[in-house]
């Protein structure tokens, strides 16, 4: 916590006050939480962890009595014990400490727990005063040079609370994945404010400071359902949209709001005060530029690149009179987006991708990002330029889906697999240079794209769904009517993928099952239908 301190803290002095006020209240032992807070239970939103390297995970918690009342905590440095274990009843414990949640980060607490040995389950908890937080398991990745036989992969996004239960993370949880990877849309910035997932959407709250931010991640993270989905195993997480406004990308949004950026700063700030996130420098304008792309390595079987697709992108093309965000646009009417310096990840991250693929050893490379990337377009193609496309997705961007084609080709790295969420849809896809012409010699697939539906976000009907893919012949597979996850066991000789949907979305108690399953094998880039 003292590079946090650092950068959040006003003064040297401030920071001494705020960790003499901790101690003393730490060192009162079981009355400490009551003294605080008459009633309710400080960790409130559960525990998490994620980040997971060989010798190191993050743990995570935040210190909240009261999901709809962040007043509830109050606003001074609070002294939180945390312990990790390698048995769930804590009789080894391996690492142990204190750490600061301050109400700087809305009293979040992340501790990077090192010297932890590769490849191995722990289990760990925080105390404050007589509190003793939810018990969460985590895990360490596997040694570097290691070929672990198989790794059970949970894949999730978009979960608005307007829209439905969080069943799907119950079933998640059941399935006590190894990983979970997260695509974006961990909240929406709009809803009305209560506990329980209503039966109607209102369109109300919009979230622009970072206490709205705050108190929405507060009421999602209140559901005991995806609270089980963070007990059981580390997170992977990344952002789209949402977490900030809806359709924005770089420093615009919707409504063009000269002020934008105030409220991304924001946004990004209670987005990392929410996640069990190992949090990489910041540059000197703080959380405006908070970079979220990173690398994880499972051992030798698979390599995550985790993308971000939102913070670097070039402004959409062609937006609606007065507006930025998405637009519904054919390619012939909009020349701007075939201009090859438009952009979806930016140069930086470009060339950090293209030096991860390069070097990659890894069996399986895997990209971690949010929206579909095969294209779609929406009407039959009776001639170039007559395609319908969506320009916030990929097909918005299409020469950067070129370059970035080109470069999974350029560089050798073995069995490329994107995971996709944002489209509220499974799909299944194969990605070559040129969609809309027969796979060949000339026209190989170069990856396979599983892209999940939402734990709750709706969709587009089925019957439309259908048409697109009778309209794209590379997309091998949609289903938009289910809401639900990917699962996915990758092994040495073959990756399978498993769409989960539930019955009811409305329903807390819904029961899921398999829609369709698909095995990409080693060295056979493609999908093949279980």
């Amino acid at each position: 916590m003292d590079s946090q301190r650092r950068i959040f803290l006003a003064s040297a002095a401030r920071i001494a006050a705020l960790t003499a006020a901790a101690g003393s209240l730490a060192g009162s032992g079981a009355s400490a939480a009551t003294r605080l807070n008459g009633a309710g239970y400080p960790f409130a939103l559960g525990v998490a962890s994620g980040s997971p390297l060989p010798d190191a995970v993050v743990i995570w918690t935040r210190i909240n009595y009261d999901p709809l009342n962040a007043g509830a905590t109050p606003a001074i440095a609070l002294a939180v014990r945390w312990e990790v274990a390698d048995d769930e009843a804590f009789r080894r414990i391996v690492a142990k400490g204190q750490a600061m949640a301050t109400p700087e980060l809305a009293h979040s607490v992340h501790v990077d727990v090192t010297g932890l040995e590769p490849g191995r389950w722990y289990w760990y908890r925080f105390i404050f005063g007589d509190a003793v937080s939810p018990i969460g398991r985590t895990r360490t990745a596997p040694a570097a040079e290691s070929m672990p036989a198989s790794l059970k992969l949970a894949v999730a996004s978009c979960q608005h609370w307007e829209f439905g239960s969080y069943a799907a993370h119950r079933h998640l949880a059941t399935a006590a994945p190894d990983l979970v990877a997260f695509l974006g849309d961990y909240i929406y910035e709009w809803g009305a404010y209560q506990l329980q997932h209503p039966q109607r959407a209102v369109r109300r709250d919009e979230s622009f400071t970072l206490e709205q931010y705050r108190a929405r991640y507060a009421q999602y993270k209140s559901d005991a359902d995806l609270q089980r989905a963070h007990l059981v195993a580390p997170w992977i997480v990344t952002w789209d949209d949402h977490e900030v406004a809806n359709d924005y990308g770089n420093e615009r949004d919707e409504l063009l709001t000269p002020t934008f950026l105030q409220r991304r700063a924001a946004a990004y700030q209670a987005f990392y005060e929410h996640m069990p996130l190992r949090l990489l420098p910041l540059g000197r304008r703080g959380f405006v530029d908070m970079r979220i792309y990173q690398r994880y390595d499972w051992g030798r079987l698979a390599r995550f690149h985790v993308l971000d697709d939102r913070q670097y992108r070039a402004n959409h093309a062609c937006p609606k009179p007065n507006r930025g965000g998405s637009n519904s646009v054919t390619t012939r009417a909009c020349p701007d987006l075939m201009r090859p310096e438009r952009s979806m990840l930016g140069t930086a991250q470009e060339q950090w991708l293209q030096e991860g693929l390069k070097k990659s050893p890894a069996r399986w490379n895997i990209l971690a990002q949010q929206t579909l990337m095969a294209q779609s377009s929406q009407v039959p193609i009776t001639r170039p330029g007559d395609e319908r496309i969506w320009t916030d997705g990929w097909d918005g961007y299409p020469m950067a889906r070129q370059q970035l084609l080109d470069t999974l080709q350029a560089s050798g790295a073995r069995n490329p697999l994107v995971l996709s969420g944002d489209v509220h849809t499974f799909y299944a896809t194969e990605l070559s240079r040129d969609a809309m012409r027969p796979v060949s010699r000339a026209n190989p697939v170069l990856a396979t794209e599983f892209c999940g539906t939402s734990i709750t976000s709706s969709s587009r009907p089925q019957s439309r769904t259908d048409e697109y893919v009778a309209m794209n012949p590379h997309i091998r597979y949609g289903r938009s009517d289910k809401r639900g996850y990917m699962l996915l066991e990758i092994t040495p000789g073959k990756t399978t993928t498993w769409f989960q949907g539930l019955d009811n979305v409305r329903d807390s108690a819904s029961n899921i099952a398999t829609l369709a399953s698909f095995t990409v094998r080693d060295g056979k880039a493609g999908v093949q239908q279980s």
